[in-house]
């Protein structure tokens, strides 16, 4: 399975984005030079709209196209159904139930077996979560001291489309996000033009 293995701070610099998540990733950024001073064209602004979401989500370029196939198909805005989708990826949720610090360690978490949908285990990242369904950690790992930490110590997102049990270590979607929901900085009308030419 592919992974990301950039630095994770030098790519938050470079799209100007905190997209790990990290409180320090953006502590060097020169907030005077926004891309170093650089002229950039229409294309490098869709490019780099398209590279903040697919860092944000943790994917790569065949997953982003598959989803945006997806996307297409839907009623909805292109750029609106494609967050979504990439919003109830199992692994996205796992991060913004708060089981996980970053987008990287909750997709190790799902590899490794720990988290149950709606009860049965699920090790694929990508996943499809559906509305009502329930994300919890398997017994056994709850006396993980590190998932402990991040989970009751860790508020990392208050979404309103996530209900947080503490008690049972379990979030569920209770809905579909709406767009202005998604705590994320991105114009995806731009990635849209890029792979609508």
């Amino acid at each position: 399975m592919a992974t990301r293995r950039e630095p994770r701070f030098k790519l938050c610099r470079r799209l100007g984005v905190n997209v790990c998540g990290h409180p320090k990733a953006m502590k060097r950024v020169d907030s005077k030079r926004p891309m170093r001073g650089q002229k950039v064209s229409e294309y490098g602004l869709q490019l780099l709209e398209k590279q903040k979401i697919k860092a944000y989500y943790g994917i790569f370029e065949r997953q982003f196209a598959r989803y945006f196939n997806m996307a297409k198909k839907s009623p909805e805005m292109t750029g609106v159904a494609l967050l979504k989708n990439l919003e109830c990826r199992l692994d996205n949720l796992v991060y913004r139930i708060g089981f996980a610090r970053s987008i990287r360690q909750a997709r190790q978490l799902v590899n490794h077996g720990h988290i149950l949908v709606n009860g049965s285990k699920v090790d694929i990242p990508s996943y499809g979560v559906s509305v009502g369904d329930v994300i919890s950690l398997k017994e056994k790992s709850r006396s993980n001291q590190l998932v402990q930490d991040n989970f009751q110590g860790l508020a990392s997102f208050n979404v309103p489309y996530i209900e947080k049990n503490l008690e049972q270590y379990s979030g569920k979607l209770i809905r579909e996000p709406l767009r202005e929901e998604l705590p994320i900085d991105v114009n995806e009308i731009l990635a849209v033009e890029l792979y609508s030419k």
